[in-house]
């Protein structure tokens, strides 16, 4: 059972998991789940809003380009081989759904799915989206994070329903 709850009951738990194994995002019909460590969360035009990043070159940015909305999913400790899974195989290829012996449920707010084995989930709808400028990033985190110039797209999700496992 899930009960909605505000973003302060779950934002450090959030953001300390973000920092830690990482976060599932899960985007697209059918979903597919791929690992992020990098994105925020905070207030912006007066909105709750996530941002998260994706590189063109995963598959879940093709998903992202198709839809309007997503979910971020928060899961327990053990989980940790599945999100390592996650962000090290891609959805082109196999169903990492089945590979980690995950289930899907449909978001609340949104069109997207959330994994019920989450004790957080937190439903978006993407309000606006962006390239990473070159021109304007420091040349440190460019030589460090970017050495393919594989710039990541920004997607800026207003937060909609934010849910933790009872």
């Amino acid at each position: 059972m899930r009960k909605e709850v505000e973003l302060f009951d779950v934002l450090q738990e959030t953001l300390d998991k973000l920092d830690g194994d990482g976060i599932l995002l899960v985007a697209g019909d059918p979903p597919n789940p791929m690992t992020i460590g990098w994105g925020t969360i905070g207030y912006i035009w007066n909105r709750k809003i996530m941002t998260v990043m994706v590189r063109p070159v995963r598959h879940t940015f093709s998903l992202m380009e198709s839809v309007k909305d997503f979910s971020v999913c928060v899961l327990p400790d053990h989980y940790k081989k599945q999100l390592n899974f996650c962000g090290t195989r891609s959805g082109r290829n196999i169903n990492k759904l089945e590979s980690c012996n995950l289930s899907v449920e449909k978001c609340i707010k949104v069109e997207s799915f959330f994994i019920p084995e989450s004790t957080i989930h937190i439903e978006c709808r993407t309000v606006h989206k962006h390239y990473v400028d070159p021109s304007t990033l420091d040349p440190g985190i460019i030589n460090r994070y970017y050495p393919k110039k594989d710039f990541h797209q920004v997607y800026y999700g207003e937060i909609l329903g934010i849910y933790k496992k009872i």
